[in-house]
């Protein structure tokens, strides 16, 4: 289905402007942006996506990954094709770049209502907007969104963080939680592996946090290229500034789409990120892609108690007294 955008402004010569995303792309009459779903007609922008179902998944809450967010729960996720970055280990480029690639527009129509149903049908307490960036869909997401608050249920965006703050503050007030990647801390990696910059993404960070949006962030560790102690220093000061109950998922990188010349991540290299993390004062730091690890387990910051045992996004076992430790009556961040 074809809708009018939100967030956009006609400019002269019939251009528009995008304030979507932080590209803002200025969009000539019949061209597209970046992302390839938001088309300049006659002066208007329209977003190609709207109802396109190109994926749509119960998953556990725990493969966003948030970990602090109804543990154990399920989340139904949603996503249309394309996005607004172009990065080169991406694993779902399959959909994520089709329309920047091809052109095409693909997926089965949804409305809002039917997404809705869905989860409330299947017991799903969230709804996920994840798979490729839900910015690109941010319409769609939004109107899913306002039913499914209305309803009850939780919102996730899955994101990059290249939102706008217009973006952000029109979204946070039904926006439960988000997983947003910080995928290095150099602009120059932004720049050449995701075709984006860093700035951007710390913004949206911050704003997120300001606007009281439950926040994880993760990083992808990829060998050689943001492994570096220095720089997985500065992620985790950053992300203690925002907030040291911030948890942090560490995710281990296997070589994908135009990225096969590097090896997996050692998992040494996440245990040596996770004590950085934990240096710089981060209060929930994990280990990703590495099931049975002991970093994928939840313990009690003030007195170590196991409170949520996992195994890859299996929930075993869990402690919590009213979200609260039981061995030391701590409250335990996040929507528990």
């Amino acid at each position: 289905m074809i809708r009018k955008a939100m967030l956009y402004v006609t400019e002269e010569h019939d251009r528009v402007r995008c304030d979507l995303c932080a590209h803002r792309c200025r969009i000539a009459p019949a061209q597209r942006g970046i992302c390839g779903v938001r088309e300049n007609r006659d002066g208007a922008l329209y977003t190609l996506v709207y109802g396109e179902v190109i994926a749509e998944h119960i998953d556990p809450i725990e493969k966003k990954p948030l970990f602090h967010v109804m543990p154990g729960s399920q989340s139904l996720s949603v996503a249309t094709v394309g996005c607004n970055f172009q990065c080169t280990f991406c694993q779902n480029h399959d959909i994520s770049q089709m329309p920047r690639i091809t052109g095409r527009i693909m997926g089965q129509e949804r409305t809002p209502e039917d997404i809705v149903s869905r989860a409330l049908s299947t017991g799903c307490r969230s709804i996920a907007y994840t798979y490729t960036e839900p910015t690109i869909f941010f319409e769609y997401a939004y109107d899913i969104a306002t039913l499914a608050h209305d309803r009850g249920i939780k919102n996730i965006f899955v994101t990059n963080g290249y939102q706008t703050p217009d973006a952000i503050d029109t979204i946070a007030p039904i926006l439960d939680a988000a997983n947003v990647d910080l995928k290095a801390y150099q602009d120059s990696f932004y720049k050449e592996f995701c075709g984006a910059r860093l700035l951007p993404v710390l913004e949206a960070l911050k704003r997120l946090k300001e606007q009281n949006v439950w926040l994880e962030v993760t990083t992808l560790i990829i060998p050689t290229l943001n492994d570096s102690d220095a720089e997985l220093r500065d992620i985790a000061r950053f992300i203690a500034a925002l907030g040291t109950e911030t948890p942090w998922h560490i995710s281990r990188f296997h070589p994908q789409y135009e990225m096969t010349n590097l090896p997996p991540t050692p998992i040494a290299t996440i245990h040596r990120a996770a004590e950085i993390g934990r240096e710089e004062g981060l209060l929930y730091v994990y280990s990703g892609n590495v099931p049975g690890d002991n970093g994928e387990k939840t313990r009690c910051p003030g007195c170590g108690t196991l409170l949520i045992d996992r195994y890859g996004f299996s929930v075993n076992g869990m402690n919590l007294t009213d979200g609260s430790c039981p061995s030391c009556g701590r409250k335990i961040e996040g929507i528990l």
